[in-house]
């Protein structure tokens, strides 16, 4: 039997409704579902594998914020670029050849000096005894780290320039086995691949005692500031806090940090008894700190004209580190 067309019509309508009461009702469970509804954005966070931000991590107390690492300094700051992180955590050098590059963030806290944290490694059977003793030699570092303005600083102190040595710009994971293998005479570099790189045959030349105060450094997007302050405000008491645990309990710490950064404990404990500090806030001084380094990478052309890094200080969160 053929159905009339207004029946059909009807037909029609009825099934777009339920269908329509079904969509609806689909995305109302959407919304009122917790893993899917939470409107608050989340917090992105850059860190490196070492130092307090691993170990929060490591112990869960932020699992709402969304984690990414980082080998070095400079590759955390491309992302700061990129704005696909919110706050990040490097090494003095990153954020002056980040602010040289107008990488948009400000400093927001940093920790006390750690001048222990990183070394220039030589092997024992090289002859080599002092830092003068490299004139002539190819050093290998990472460009922008940390570790960049230690070397300036050996420089000076050795009466040498840049000059009278082949640098050669290495990252970590390329530098260690150019170093192992003999391609180079010495490599400059931080915890924990400092911790990593001590063994039978390898000596510690120097390290940055008297010479840099190598402090971390906690960077911020402006847009992550201006949206997102609270949380970042309720993170940072959070870090503050597992940062303290940690140093009060050195032995849980590297039970729980060590499979964070895939290494052996023994190694995780002999990184973290030199490099593990309290966190500190921003003041002015830091700045100070902070822009004779600047001054001196522009003096040695290592960064394009001037830079204010004192302009990127932001004391907001200073109560927190106090």
């Amino acid at each position: 039997m053929r159905t009339s067309a207004p029946r059909r019509s009807r037909v029609v309508t009825a099934a777009l409704t339920v269908l329509a009461l079904v969509a609806v009702g689909a995305l109302t469970g959407c919304a009122d579902d917790p893993a899917g509804g939470d409107d608050t954005p989340r917090l992105r966070i850059g860190y490196q594998r070492f130092g307090g931000l691993s170990l929060v991590k490591a112990r869960g107390e932020a699992p709402d914020a969304e984690w990414s690492l980082f080998e070095s300094g400079p590759a955390l700051t491309e992302a700061l670029k990129a704005g696909s992180i919110d706050i990040g955590q490097t090494g003095e050098a990153p954020p002056i050849f980040a602010a040289a590059g107008r990488i948009p963030f400000q400093i927001i806290g940093t920790s006390e000096p750690i001048p222990q944290g990183e070394a220039v490694l030589v092997k024992e059977d090289s002859g080599l005894r002092t830092f003068a003793d490299l004139k002539g030699r190819t050093v290998a570092l990472n460009k922008g780290s940390n570790v960049h303005w230690l070397l300036v600083r050996l420089l000076e102190a050795n009466n040498l320039t840049l000059s009278d040595i082949n640098v050669k710009y290495l990252k970590p994971a390329e530098a260690r086995p150019a170093f192992d293998n003999g391609q180079v005479d010495a490599w400059i570099i931080w915890d924990p691949y400092f911790a990593l790189a001590e063994r039978p045959g390898v000596r510690i030349l120097a390290d940055a005692t008297g010479l840099a105060s190598n402090r971390e450094y906690v960077l911020a997007h402006p847009d992550a500031l201006t949206n997102k302050s609270p949380q970042i405000e309720a993170f940072l008491r959070t870090y503050r806090t597992v940062t303290d645990w940690g140093i009060a309990n050195p032995a849980e710490r590297t039970a729980v940090l060590a499979p964070e950064l895939k290494i052996p404990e023994d190694v995780t404990s002999r990184a973290l008894a030199r490099s593990a500090r309290a966190l500190a806030p921003v003041t002015p001084a830091v700045g100070d700190e902070l822009q004779a380094i600047a001054d001196g990478f522009t003096t040695l052309d290592l960064i394009p004209g001037t830079v204010d890094i004192r302009s990127r200080i932001d004391g907001r969160f200073t109560e927190v580190f106090q």
